[in-house]
């Protein structure tokens, strides 16, 4: 089904991992600003077909080495992801709030990003979950 442009850019997009426990708690907490749009998920192990993981996949974007936000039709990987879903979330509930005074800095969300992977890779191996590998598909 085709959406209107107009459509297209009230939709934020969040591109996350599915077997990831914590990546699963941001998807499910993640509150975005009724002014902005309309948050839609996808969990990048199931829809591996959908045309935003195939635009994922033509940027060269590494699902391993981070999650993925389009909003406004730019695609925001990793920490920068990270710094725009703060700054577009609502104060609502513990995990926005935390969010957003943790992550609207664009240098605290380069400084803790790769901590963050780092203990998402490790609970994915402790679990024996193979990694995503959306650039070899």
């Amino acid at each position: 089904m085709k959406q209107t442009t107009a459509n297209q850019k009230d939709i934020v997009w969040f591109v996350y991992d599915g077997e990831c426990p914590v990546c699963k708690i941001a998807a499910r907490g993640l509150r975005i600003k009724k002014a902005v749009g309309n948050l839609q998920l996808i969990d990048a192990r199931q829809e591996k077909s959908h045309p935003i993981m195939q635009k994922i996949h033509q940027l060269g974007l590494n699902l391993d080495e981070g999650m993925v936000l389009k909003f406004n039709n730019n695609y925001y990987h990793g920490a920068d992801a990270l710094q725009i879903m703060a700054l577009i979330s609502t104060n609502q509930g513990w995990f926005n709030r935390m969010n957003y005074l943790l992550f609207r800095s664009r240098i605290m969300s380069k400084i803790c990003y790769p901590a963050m992977r780092s203990v998402r890779n490790l609970i994915l191996k402790l679990n024996g979950i193979s990694k995503i590998s959306n650039i070899n598909y």
